[in-house]
């Protein structure tokens, strides 16, 4: 194969091996990494903790709570008395080790639900039963004698997750992620490899490849940042920002860091095939072949 040709193929691998990089990356953790309900428990957990994320629970529960008690009950003239209280009691029980473990849980049934709804093996939309919460709640105003509080009603609140108008959707979406979560990343090495085979200086493909991972890398963690701020503008109004932003962060921290992966190990590739060409001894001239001269007249 003439070297132009080789020269050419090879770039084209190598660029092909860059730009799915970031997509590759992207796709394996949508599909493998979100999908894994035991890692997703793992990830979410720390969530209990986060004050923005327990405030996001005292308001939706304690407003849930008031909704409920004024269907049911007629305590309107005390109703901003009762209020704090409310909120008050909600938020101590998210200091609670009970708390802790109904938040796993809660995950839990909320993750597995979301994939048999994805994976086609329910119909049902997806929500979320705010019940056990509002019971724990009414035993702790209870507790501290509030007035009206033995007459909380405990009803299913039910919040939905996953519309069942977007499963169909959602599932095509998924079942391609399922299958460019495995490919991409594959193609990525494959052309990669041949690039470097093919190519004509092969420590220059590598230290391309290098500096073409670590740009991938640089645009994949640009991708979740800008994302981020795109995901908070587009949330409705009543959906309090830091809250979303807390579980935004902690669902995409794998993505970020297999982002500042991807840079160091693509700048170190580079570094290292660079460095070896520079550090290496020179080799020593060859010597040009000497041929033999036949002796003159004279000299015989």
């Amino acid at each position: 194969m003439p070297s132009r040709l080789r020269s050419a193929l090879s770039a084209v691998l190598i660029a092909l091996s860059c730009l799915l990089v970031p997509f590759g990356a992207l796709a394996g953790w949508a599909a493998y990494g979100l999908a894994d309900t035991g890692r997703y428990v793992t990830t979410m957990a720390p969530l209990a903790a986060d004050p923005a994320v327990r405030e996001a629970v005292v308001d939706t529960v304690g407003d849930g709570i008031l909704r409920a008690v004024d269907e049911h009950l007629d305590v309107r003239p005390v109703r901003g008395s009762v209020r704090p209280f409310v909120h008050d009691a909600v938020r101590s029980f998210t200091q609670t080790r009970a708390f802790r473990l109904a938040w796993d849980t809660g995950n839990r049934i909320t993750h597995d639900a979301v994939l048999r709804a994805l994976r086609g093996q329910d119909e049902r939309a997806v929500t979320v039963d705010l019940a056990p919460v509002t019971a724990q709640v009414k035993r702790q105003l209870i507790q501290d004698h509030v007035t009206l509080a033995a007459h909380i009603p405990v009803e299913h609140t039910e919040v939905p997750v996953l519309p069942a108008d977007r499963l169909t959707k959602l599932r095509k979406g998924y079942h391609v992620l399922e299958v460019a979560g495995f490919w991409l990343p594959v193609a990525a090495v494959v052309f990669a490899a041949g690039g470097i085979a093919l190519a004509v200086h092969r420590r220059r493909a590598v230290v391309a490849t290098g500096l073409g991972t670590a740009l991938g890398g640089a645009l994949l963690a640009g991708a979740v940042a800008v994302g981020r701020g795109l995901t908070l503008a587009d949330l409705p109004a009543g959906v309090p920002h830091p809250a979303a932003g807390a579980v935004y962060d902690a669902l995409t921290g794998t993505l970020r860091t297999t982002a500042w992966l991807l840079l160091g190990l693509g700048l170190a590739v580079a570094l290292a095939a660079w460095l070896i060409r520079r550090l290496r001894p020179p080799r020593p001239p060859r010597a040009s072949p000497t041929t033999p001269t036949t002796p003159s007249r004279a000299e015989v």
